[in-house]
C-alpha cells in the first residue's frame, strides 16, 4: 500500500511556535524522506468556519497567512499538495454519508471536542457544525487515503474515531476506505508546547503565542516575559526545572552545538538544568541563551517570508493548483465510496439492464 500523509491546520491566524514544532517542522522532514508517496497539506477553512461563521473574513484572509507560513517553513508545493478544504467539495459529501454511521453519544465521548467545547463556552449552544468536527476530519483523511496523520497526542481521540468510521464503512459496504495511523512527534518536548504563561496549550486567544513571523524585537520581548519558577526570586536560589516555560522550550529546540555557540560555559542541556536547580543562575542569562537559539531557528523563515510575500499572486497560483490536484484524487474516492453503497445510479449498468427487464416483463 502506498505510504500517503493528510495533515493540515485551521486558518484563524498565524502560524506560531507551536504548529511549528508539533507539526510543521515535521512535516518539512516528511517530505524530505523520500518514505511517502504523497503528501497533502489542507488549509481547514471549513472546519474554521464551524466557530467563526459570524466572521467570515477573518478565515478568509487568514487563507494566505497560513500559505505564506508553510511556505517560510520549507514545505515544497513541489513535493506536498497544499488545498483549500472548502474548494474540495467532495469533502462535504463524504461527511454527510459518514454521520449516518455515528451516533450523537459516540460524539460526545470525544475528549477533544469535550475540551474545545469547555475552551469556547459553546456549553449547550453548540453549532452543530463544530459538534461534528470529528466527521468532517474523518471525510478529509479518508478522501486522500491517509495511511498517516502527523498529528499531536490531543489529537490521538480525533483520529481513532476516523480509524472507527473508516472501518464501520468496510464493514458494512466492503473494503473501500484506508484506515490511517497517527505519527507522533518523536520529541517528548514537542507533543505539546506550552504558552509563554505557562498555560498547557499555545493559544492565539490566550495572547500566548510566539509567532512564526514574529520579528526578532517581538521575539526578544516574549521570551524575556517567559513565565518561569515563580519561587525563583535571587539568582542564588534553587530553582525547578519541570513545569518551567523556558527550559521546556529549551527541550524542544536546543542542540549540542549551541551551548559551543551560544552558552560554552556548559557542556549540554543537562549540566544547565543541574546548575539552574542548586541555585547560582539567573533566569535572565537562560532566557538570552533561548533568544539565540530560536533567533537562529526563526531568522531564516522570517526571511522566506519576506520573500514570498512579494510573490502573493503566485502564492494564490499554486494553492489553485493544488485545489485541483486534491480534488481530482477526492473525486476518485467519492466514486469509490458511492459504488460501494450502490448509490452509482446511473453507472451500474446492470441495474438498469435489469430494471428494464423487469419491466418489460410486466414483473
Amino acid at each position: 500500500m502506498s505510504k500517503i500523509i493528510l495533515t493540515g491546520d485551521r486558518p484563524t491566524g498565524r502560524l506560531h511556535l507551536g504548529h511549528y514544532v508539533g507539526s510543521l517542522r515535521r512535516r518539512v522532514e516528511l517530505q524530505n524522506s523520500g518514505a511517502f508517496e504523497k503528501i497533502f497539506i489542507m488549509i481547514a477553512d471549513a472546519q474554521a468556519l464551524t466557530d467563526n461563521a459570524d466572521n467570515p473574513e477573518k478565515v478568509r484572509q487568514n487563507i494566505i497567512e497560513v500559505a505564506l507560513d508553510y511556505l517560510s517553513v520549507g514545505i515544497d508545493p513541489e513535493k506536498c499538495t497544499i488545498f483549500i478544504q472548502s474548494q474540495v467539495p467532495e469533502l462535504c459529501e463524504l461527511a454527510f454519508y459518514y454521520m449516518n454511521l455515528v451516533t450523537v453519544s459516540r460524539l460526545q465521548r470525544n475528549p477533544t471536542v469535550k475540551t474545545e467545547i469547555q475552551m469556547r463556552n459553546f456549553e449547550t449552544s453548540i453549532p452543530v457544525g463544530f459538534f461534528t468536527y470529528p466527521i468532517s476530519q474523518a471525510s478529509d483523511i479518508t478522501a486522500f487515503r491517509a495511511t498517516t496523520v502527523p498529528a499531536g497526542e490531543d489529537q490521538q481521540p480525533m483520529i481513532e474515531q476516523a480509524r472507527e468510521i473508516a472501518r464501520r464503512f468496510n464493514g458494512i459496504y466492503g473494503e473501500t476506505l484506508v484506515e490511517p495511523e497517527i505519527l507522533l512527534p518523536d520529541n517528548a518536548a514537542c507533543l505539546r508546547l506550552p504558552g509563554t504563561d505557562g498555560k498547557a496549550k499555545m493559544s492565539k486567544s490566550l495572547c500566548n503565542c510566539i509567532y512564526l513571523s514574529d520579528s526578532a524585537e517581538e521575539l526578544h520581548q516574549h521570551v524575556m516575559g517567559m513565565y518561569t519558577d515563580p519561587d525563583h526570586l535571587r539568582v542564588q536560589d534553587p530553582g525547578k526545572v519541570e513545569g518551567n516555560t523556558v527550559f521546556t522550550y529549551l527541550d524542544a529546540f536546543c542542540r549540542p552545538e549551541h551551548f559551543e555557540k551560544y552558552l560554552p560555559d556548559y557542556p549540554n542541556l543537562d549540566e544547565l538544568k543541574a546548575h539552574y536547580r542548586r541555585g547560582g543562575l539567573g533566569d535572565v542569562k537562560v532566557k538570552k541563551f533561548l533568544i539565540a537559539i530560536l533567533e537562529e531557528e526563526l531568522a531564516p523563515i522570517r526571511a522566506r517570508r519576506k520573500e514570498w510575500e512579494q510573490r502573493i499572486h503566485d502564492v494564490y497560483a499554486l494553492l489553485k493548483k493544488g485545489c485541483e490536484t486534491a480534488q481530482a484524487v477526492a473525486a476518485d474516492t467519492l466514486a469509490d465510496v458511492r459504488r460501494a453503497m450502490k448509490i452509482n445510479y446511473f453507472e451500474d449498468k446492470e441495474l438498469i439492464e435489469e430494471q428494464a427487464r423487469k419491466f418489460a416483463e410486466g414483473k
